[in-house]
């Protein structure tokens, strides 16, 4: 039968191998390593790397835990280096691993944390932004710690107007949404940061505005899988009251390409029902788009971004139209030639022009005339593994040849055909997406039959 120790028993017995023995931190490890495991015990649940006091043998997390769980507000005031230090510490090791960090929060790091910043008001400045940090390390891939007084607490410091606080407020949020669908319920329903947070929007402070952006993106995540069914698309629905004002922060901060990028993003995780395309339309979205795609044409992540963007408005129909009738034709042929060897632009860019031709047939005569045929076919030849960019040029070609049949021999000339039976070859899982396009281009096709169905009767025809 197989056992299993504590972590405090590995220690302990560490620290007797180190202050009984005099060995050296390794040599302390590897005997009792050696011990445990010829008594058939697993060691799978223990950190073995823990930092330790050479001096005391005691681990340093453990140490400056306990430390800190002994300080009041009085000691705050008159040990501020030693806390300071300590928590240090906390953060140091917290940043290391998981285990690391959950063997903090067991310790009570978090709880005292949380504690402080409840309880303790006219904090040091630097204190209070240690606390943050070590909060924001321990609760990182580790959100089951969050609870309704950090929510609180959170709340309470995202009413500052001191930026660093702000920020550091709203990456405690963010942390505590990932992989964790009831804190992200919690911080939707019980917290004022979805009525309140137009004033940070408002912000001139491009950090905390692209902070809560991704606040926005993460709390429509649906990403935990302890819950059945998430609450993604309520949560979005209840974030685009702000779709307008994240819109217009395009023309606020346009000249920060980063932050563009961040507010493209957060738009399209928002645009999730057909009526909130034709608000980013309104609100000056698809114009900044297109102007964006001009100004900055070799910033592929802002590219990325736009395309993705316009896919995602692609999903109202009017919307569809304006996009082409706007100008993004020669403005995709450009941006895709330029880079159609980045494989993470070319496939969004191919998605993009799918999106663009479906089913209608002005677009696609529109983006044909701008001569993304040749491009698209080229940018499949530079991809030939990549299986995303196969299956996104085989929609694109199908869509924009299906309602245009003037097409066909052009994308044939241009070796279109030679493409998709290669890519067919080497990408069977999408054999069906690849075979349709070569269906609508004319081309020979060869279909599988799936299934037949056999009986030892026969039917007569008589």
């Amino acid at each position: 039968m197989v056992t299993k120790i504590s972590q405090e028993t590995f220690d302990s017995v560490v620290k007797e191998n180190m202050v009984e023995f005099g060995m050296s931190l390794e040599e302390a490890r590897e005997e009792s390593v050696k011990q445990f495991e010829s008594q058939g015990i697993n060691l799978g649940n223990i950190i073995k790397d823990l930092n330790v006091d050479p001096v005391t043998g005691t681990p340093l997390l453990n140490e400056s835990v306990d430390y800190l769980k002994t300080k009041g507000k009085p000691q705050l005031d008159a040990d501020k280096g030693a806390i300071c230090k300590h928590l240090d510490v906390v953060i140091a090791e917290s940043e290391l691993s998981v285990p690391h960090r959950v063997l903090a929060a067991q310790l009570g790091a978090y709880e005292y944390v949380v504690k402080t910043l409840h309880e303790e008001c006219d904090l040091d400045k630097e204190i209070q932004d240690k606390l943050f940090m070590a909060a924001n390390s321990i609760i990182n891939s580790q959100p089951d710690v969050f609870d309704d007084r950090s929510l609180e607490i959170v709340t309470k410091f995202l009413a500052e107007k001191e930026p660093k606080t702000t920020c550091d407020a709203l990456r405690w949020f963010q942390k505590a949404c990932i992989r964790h669908e009831m804190n992200r319920r919690l911080i939707m329903n019980k917290s004022r940061f979805v009525n309140e947070c137009n004033i940070l929007l408002g912000s001139d402070n491009a950090e905390i505005v692209k902070n809560v952006c991704a606040l926005f993106r993460y709390l429509i995540l649906d990403d935990d899988i302890r819950v059945e069914f998430g609450l993604a698309h309520e949560h979005a629905r209840m974030l685009s009251v702000h779709l307008t004002d994240v819109t217009q922060l395009l023309f606020k901060f346009k000249t920060n390409q980063a932050l563009i990028c961040d507010i493209l993003l957060t738009i399209g995780a928002l645009t999730v029902r057909n009526e909130y395309c034709q608000v980013v339309e309104e609100a000056g979205g698809l114009k900044f788009i297109m102007d964006a795609m001009v100004e900055f044409p070799e910033n592929v992540r802002l590219l990325r971004e736009a395309t993705k963007l316009l896919k995602a408005l692609a999903g109202n129909d009017s919307v569809k139209l304006h996009i082409i009738q706007g100008g993004a034709a020669p403005l995709l042929e450009s941006a895709l030639n330029r880079h159609k060897d980045k494989e993470s632009f070319a496939r969004y860019a191919l998605l993009c022009v799918a999106t663009l031709a479906l089913r209608v047939q002005e677009n696609s005569a529109a983006l044909f005339e701008s001569g993304i045929s040749d491009t698209i076919i080229q940018t499949m030849k530079i991809h030939p593994k990549n299986q995303h960019v196969q299956r996104n040029g085989a929609w694109a070609i199908r869509n924009m040849v299906s309602r245009c049949r003037d097409q066909c021999d052009t994308f044939i000339s241009q070796g279109a055909e030679d493409v998709l039976n290669q890519a067919i070859a080497d990408h069977p899982k999408i054999n069906q997406d690849v075979r349709s396009a070569l269906r609508d281009l004319g081309c020979k096709v060869h279909l599988n039959e799936e299934w037949k169905g056999i009986s030892d009767i026969q039917i007569s025809r008589d």
